[in-house]
């Protein structure tokens, strides 16, 4: 029966997905004008890194928070934190694994569990990568003494919205080589999305955003975030913690993505400059790609697919993406002068790799006034050819739609750049 329902639900996500028949034909593309990244929006010429830190970056921010993300609330004042369980022998002897609980509420009724994996052989604190996983902690590794994540998914008939032994320990291995990490000197850290916020259209309902509803209000204003502006508060509260952590070098700290995930690492890095480098891999809309491109995934599909993943206000753009004030170019721009990341694969062609790239080339204004290269080139590499030699790097891969051994390789080829 369960798998009758699981599969009734692909086909009509497939159905609604080539209901919308997304373009991927760059001659039926419109034209299109992308707004300049140094320019305010009154007209004025940023000349300075000094302006573009105190007026355009917070103007872009702005605009980004009003019509695509929305705004999220400043941290919890109770936001606390507390190792759950420690193994200083894990990974075959290579690393320690800690769970450490981020407490959102007093009571500790709201809270997320952090799993880290630190290299043992190391002196002093180490960079890390960190990220949100689709399937639960216990999915990234086959390493039994993981505890088990609660899967938060619609409710079924039976009303339950978590459950457990939904997917097995390690599903999702392929896409965390924890150990290749740990031989390279890095920590690594995940966070099941689930704990912050369920990925469903659940009204707002069962995340953190009732925990800071006004009186009387049910679900978030026009303007307040959607699930990937809560999924991107709930990591910037887990570098809360990183701060606190000897073993960890918190100035040296990339947060990575994959798909939806790549989205969020984005906006995570651009609200909060406390991460060293964002990565983002296959992410498409909303992500890397640039919106104006309407090539692949456009704002009315990803809203009408996902329509609890933006802002109320983003669905004003559906089909009219010509009138959105910011597009993702600029996105990349924000995390200037920290070093970003974007991947690709060739047959992804729903996340418009050409898009990706274009963001990255078109966000190099900004980093060329940081006095630091960025691509360097408006030339897609050829496939498996990564750019890495300045602050934006980028490679399209072999494959679809997926993050794999690859692609972590040259994430950390790309770190080791400006962390070691």
């Amino acid at each position: 029966m369960k798998r009758i329902i699981a599969g009734a639900l692909f086909l009509l996500g497939y159905g609604m997905l080539h209901a919308q028949k997304p373009n991927y034909d760059e001659s039926k593309m419109p034209p299109y004008t992308l707004p300049d990244p140094l320019k305010m929006e009154n007209g004025q010429a940023v000349t300075s890194t000094k302006m573009w830190n105190e007026k355009r970056r917070p103007e872009i921010l702005q605009l980004f928070e009003t019509h695509v993300y929305g705004k999220a609330p400043a941290h919890p004042e109770d936001l606390h934190f507390k190792v759950l369980n420690e193994d200083r022998y894990a990974v075959g002897n290579m690393a320690t694994r800690k769970e450490v609980a981020v407490y959102f509420t007093k009571d500790e009724t709201k809270f997320m569990t952090v799993l880290m994996y630190i290299p043992n052989k190391r002196r002093g604190a180490v960079p890390m990568f960190f990220g949100l996983n689709f399937k639960g902690n216990h999915s990234v590794s086959e390493d039994p003494g993981i505890s088990q994540s609660v899967i938060r998914m619609k409710p079924g008939p039976d009303g339950v919205e978590g459950r457990t032994g939904v997917f097995k320990r390690g599903a999702e291995s392929s896409r965390w080589p924890i150990e290749m990490l740990i031989a390279n000197g890095y920590a690594v850290a995940t966070v099941y999305r689930g704990d912050i916020d369920p990925d469903y259209n659940d009204g707002y309902k069962n995340g953190v955003q009732p925990l800071f509803y006004k009186e009387g209000q049910t679900r978030p204003a026009a303007d307040e975030w959607g699930t990937l502006a809560a999924w991107a508060w709930g990591l910037s509260c887990a570098m809360d913690y990183f701060k606190t952590d000897a073993d960890i070098d918190s100035e040296k700290i990339a947060v990575v993505g994959h798909s939806r995930h790549g989205k969020t690492a984005l906006w995570t890095a651009a609200i909060d400059p406390r991460f060293a480098m964002a990565i983002s891999n296959d992410s498409g809309c909303g992500g890397a790609a640039l919106t104006k491109r309407t090539y692949g995934e456009t704002v009315s599909i990803v809203n009408n697919l996902f329509p609890h993943w933006f802002c109320h206000n983003f669905k004003k753009y559906n089909d009219k993406e010509e009138l959105l004030p910011v597009d993702q170019h600029q996105l990349i721009a924000l995390m200037a002068p920290r070093p970003v990341y974007i991947a690709s694969a060739v047959d992804d062609k729903w996340a418009d790799p050409k898009g990706e790239f274009l963001s990255g080339v078109h966000a190099e204004p900004v980093y060329k006034l940081f006095g630091l290269d960025g691509l360097n080139t408006s030339e897609m590499p050829p496939v498996d050819q990564p750019i890495r030699a300045g602050a934006i790097g980028y490679h399209v891969r072999t494959g679809d739609h997926d993050i794999n051994l690859y692609d972590w390789q040259q994430f950390v080829k790309f770190a080791d750049q400006f962390f070691k």
